[in-house]
């Protein structure tokens, strides 16, 4: 049997986790009050949500007690999808000029 551990205080994790998320939801509305960039506030929201991850991994998960190999197979491909996420963030705030005002045709009135 493993060896035996302190059990953390799920309790203040789950606080920590809302007021995560708290901040998560202040910082979508940060743009319209400080004029910060969406791709500040992405940023922002990505490195929140990879603390949260972090944070069930460790406890909810008890990846925290466990072997340093077994947190290592768990973090190879947290890390990746946090580098597809930074490479991909440019596209999210991307928006086409050229064809940004133009309406569908579905949308045009009818001509008689």
């Amino acid at each position: 049997m493993a060896a035996e551990h302190k059990h953390p205080n799920y309790m203040a994790i789950f606080y920590l986790l809302a007021v995560l998320t708290v901040g998560e939801i202040a910082v979508v509305f940060l743009p319209h009050y400080i004029g910060i960039s969406k791709f500040a506030v992405g940023v922002f929201l990505c490195a929140f949500a990879i603390v949260k991850a972090a944070l069930v991994a460790m406890y909810f998960m008890h990846l925290k007690f466990e072997a340093r190999t077994l947190g290592l197979i768990a973090l190879t491909p947290l890390t990746i999808a946090t580098l597809l996420v930074f490479v991909i963030l440019p596209d999210a705030s991307f928006v086409d000029h050229k064809t940004a005002n133009v309406k569908p045709a579905a949308e045009e009135p009818a001509k008689h």
